[in-house]
């Protein structure tokens, strides 16, 4: 006898705090502040749902959920973070460290 199961967990929205918010890290198209829940599914039918902890943005263009911190439109009076300087010049994505070249536009990071 052969069984196969479909099943998997994700993040969906659960209510809209405040639109247009801040920008993706991701694509750099607005982002919404939510409220999410996490969704157990089975055979693509959701059986479980528990709301998330924290409040994220969420983009609606590429469905990345990220924490407010990791935003480049964080408030100004924000602590400089590693992260910020972690960009391409050209492109503004986020980019490794190590990098010499940005791996999306291919220009240099030097």
């Amino acid at each position: 006898m052969f069984f196969f199961f479909v099943g998997g967990l994700e993040q969906q929205v659960r209510q809209v705090l405040k639109s247009d918010a801040a920008r993706c890290i991701a694509c750099s198209s607005m982002a919404d502040l939510v409220k999410y829940e996490k969704v157990l599914k089975a055979f693509f039918v959701p059986v479980w749902r528990w709301p998330g902890k924290d409040q994220l943005l969420h983009c609606n263009n590429c469905n990345l959920f990220f924490p407010p911190q990791l935003s480049p439109g964080s408030p100004p009076g924000r602590t400089a973070d590693p992260l910020d300087f972690l960009r391409c010049r050209h492109c503004k994505r986020a980019v490794e460290p190590e990098f010499s070249f940005c791996p999306f536009c291919g220009s240099s990071l030097n």
